[in-house]
């Protein structure tokens, strides 16, 4: 049989306020979440081995990754096997995976989470499973795995475990930029030194009808933040070096960190703008060897 396939599309947190933390240490957070185009590849067929499931990587971000049991992509096969067929006394078909890396490793765009999440879709296509016994899962496996399974416009919040809907967006154009340099979420969120139980801000009020268009939704944006941002550029100074530069491009409207970094992202009004500012980003000797991606926001 040919191979069920999946795109496991890159997170991008257009703004993340951290509104708290919780005893066990867990910070909360409030987020708007879309996705771009780019995007890992997932590939799904049966195992050729009848004891296990197994998994492939190739891609230009798979050097250094492993393709053991505590990848998140075999994690969430492993999780959905004992969530699902445990229970009901049965034993699923063992799975062969074939991970195509295209995103950067720890780079805030929720790599690892997508590509887990993509894993949990094909299962329950594969495996002839309800989809809520996946999404049910999801949490339990990532903060960024709820989101990356549903992969829509929402708002995350809690611990990422809350998905609510957005105002719909207008279109525009990105561009994704990362200096090749991964960056620790949990280091990242330490250096934030939040106290347990203090609030950094009050939860973002959205507007109750959708942005009338672009300039208005970049206001909205110019009122928010990314929490993590400073903590980032205190470990990564290069982060700030990439805000300058992608705000400096024509017809770049507003760019910012995502996530927990390194990756940074610059808004523009449509992919054509995004894709002609690529081309002059990447003729500047210091983004050469970067990893960008121009394209279109899937709002």
């Amino acid at each position: 049989m040919s191979p069920l396939q999946d795109k496991a599309h890159a997170k991008i947190n257009l703004f993340l306020h951290v509104t708290g933390r919780r005893p066990d240490g867990y910070h909360l957070l409030d987020s708007l979440v879309v996705f771009a185009e780019a995007g890992d590849k997932l590939f799904l067929k049966p195992a050729p081995s009848a004891h296990h499931s197994s998994l492939e990587l190739t891609g230009p971000f798979s050097q250094g990754l492993r393709a053991e049991s505590n990848n998140l992509v075999l994690k969430a096969a492993e999780g959905l096997k004992q969530k699902y067929y445990d229970l009901n006394a049965k034993n699923p078909p063992p799975v062969h995976f074939t991970l195509e890396k295209n995103l950067p490793v720890s780079s805030g765009i929720g790599g690892g989470s997508a590509d887990a999440a993509s894993a949990l879709r094909l299962l329950t296509h594969h495996w002839n499973i309800p989809p809520q016994a996946a999404s049910d899962l999801a949490p339990s496996l990532g903060a960024d795995i709820p989101v990356c399974f549903v992969q829509e416009t929402v708002r995350i919040e809690g611990i990422g475990e809350i998905l609510s809907p957005v105002p719909p967006l207008p279109s525009m154009g990105m561009i994704l930029l990362n200096p090749k340099i991964a960056v620790s979420t949990p280091t990242i969120f330490k250096n934030l030194a939040l106290p347990v139980g203090v609030s950094s801000s009050t939860r973002t009020d959205f507007p109750t009808q959708s942005w009338k268009d672009l300039e208005e939704f970049i206001a909205f944006l110019s009122t928010t933040r990314n929490d993590l941002q400073a903590p980032a550029i205190k470990q990564v100074p290069v982060i700030a070096d990439m805000i300058e530069i992608l705000s400096d491009l024509p017809d770049s409207l507003f760019a910012r960190m995502s996530g927990s970094g390194a990756t940074c992202f610059a808004l523009f009004k449509t992919k054509e703008q995004a894709l002609k500012a690529q081309a002059i980003l990447m003729k500047k000797d210091i983004t050469r060897s970067w990893w960008c991606w121009a394209g279109k926001v899937r709002v």
